[in-house]
């Protein structure tokens, strides 16, 4: 069925590349947050376990979310971890130490890396692709991931 929606099928598909590499960076952040969740050895335990938690449930949400839009501009969302690292700009290295600090350290990284290419897809999406609804779909992930940059961070300060 043809998708309608007053954006050209070109710009559709383009946004819709771009979601994939979202997604997929979501993913593999998902990934390296349950091994925080499940990996954990340190002395607060039981405060990052739980802190590791309530990140994995945010990551859930926006992945669905994410993949929803894909399919809301017409086009098929990945989900296989082959494409999944294919696509993604994140690597798989997961943490310094199994300690809260080293896992907060590259989670904390990674969040703040995703905030970049997302803040750089939010004026092209809605300036040169025609695709407001997407901008601010985006701008929304993008001030979660601040967020939960914000709170990691915060468990830094000595």
């Amino acid at each position: 069925m043809t998708v309608e929606i007053g954006i050209t099928n070109q710009h559709r598909r383009t946004v819709a590349s771009e979601l994939e590499k979202v997604l997929a960076d979501e993913t593999i952040l998902y990934t390296k947050t349950k091994n925080a969740h499940w990996n954990l050895e340190s002395k607060d335990f039981n405060e990052k376990h739980i802190l590791f938690e309530q990140q994995l449930n945010q990551l859930d949400e926006m992945i669905d979310a994410v993949a929803e839009r894909i399919r809301t501009l017409g086009f098929y969302a990945p989900a296989t971890l082959f494409t999944y690292l294919e696509l993604t700009h994140l690597t798989e290295k997961s943490r310094e130490n199994n300690d809260s600090e080293g896992f907060i350290k590259v989670l904390l990284a990674d969040h703040e890396s995703v905030i970049i290419i997302l803040r750089e897809h939010i004026k092209v999406f809605a300036n040169n692709l025609d695709d407001a609804g997407t901008s601010d779909f985006i701008c929304g992930i993008m001030q979660t991931h601040e967020k939960m940059a914000w709170i990691l961070r915060s468990h830094l300060i000595k």
